[in-house]
């Protein structure tokens, strides 16, 4: 197996049965939400992995280098923002980074992690590498958890999904005043996950493009109720 990318671990007790795959949004790196993990208080001894993207250019941003799941393509002037980006997808670089979270979680289950309770995480394009991840891994796992972000590839999904991942829990939240992913967007993209009739929660807060206290009182309450299963 090719090594996985560099990441941060943390270990919330001894010899932990659960995992908690976390990806952080575009030009961040695994430190972003490390300290969100210190504040939520869980049932059982959970691993924490905070991987670090690759650095590559990122076109939006005049070609600049940077910690990037996939590269964001510029649009048509006169388009949105959401229209940018789901016309402009960079199906290669959200393939490939399903390959580098593909081994993440290999390596969990290499170490006796059982893939239902190997949880996937993302903020923004991290969250939206989760989503792309989960649904079409070949094993159930443990939940989705996708925050301020949208459904990558969505017309790819009804031929790509695996079966195992049909009924895994998501959890979805957004800022209802973000402007890098708007609100509108993401409740889109959960839209169409309840039409193929996958098992969703949806939150908003009054937010930007962040993370807000009582989104991460939600974050608790749910991890909570998908570790105790």
């Amino acid at each position: 197996m090719s090594p996985v990318l560099p990441h941060i671990t943390l270990e919330t007790g001894p010899e932990p049965k659960h995992s908690i795959i976390w990806l952080h949004g575009l030009g961040a790196d695994g430190e972003d939400f490390v300290p969100i993990a210190g504040e939520i208080a869980l049932p059982v001894a959970v691993r924490y992995l905070f991987p670090h993207a690759p650095m590559r250019p990122v076109t939006i941003n005049g070609g600049y280098v940077m910690r990037a799941w996939y590269d964001i393509l510029t649009g048509a002037a006169s388009a949105g923002i959401a229209d940018n980006i789901a016309r402009m997808e960079d199906a290669e670089g959200i393939r490939a980074s399903r390959e580098e979270v593909e081994r993440l979680i290999a390596q969990e289950r290499q170490r006796g992690i059982a893939a239902k309770n190997i949880i996937l995480a993302g903020f923004s394009q991290g969250g939206a590498v989760a989503l792309y991840t989960g649904l079409r891994h070949k094993e159930k796992l443990g939940g989705i958890l996708a925050l301020s972000t949208y459904l990558p590839l969505a017309k790819t999904l009804p031929s790509e999904a695996d079966p195992s991942n049909r009924d895994t829990p998501i959890f979805m939240a957004h800022g209802q005043f973000d402007p890098v992913i708007p609100y509108a967007f993401g409740r889109a993209s959960a839209e169409e996950l309840l039409q193929q009739e996958y098992e969703l929660e949806w939150r908003g807060y009054d937010m930007p493009h962040s993370v807000c206290p009582e989104e991460v009182e939600d974050i608790e309450e749910w991890l909570r109720s998908r570790l105790a299963t």
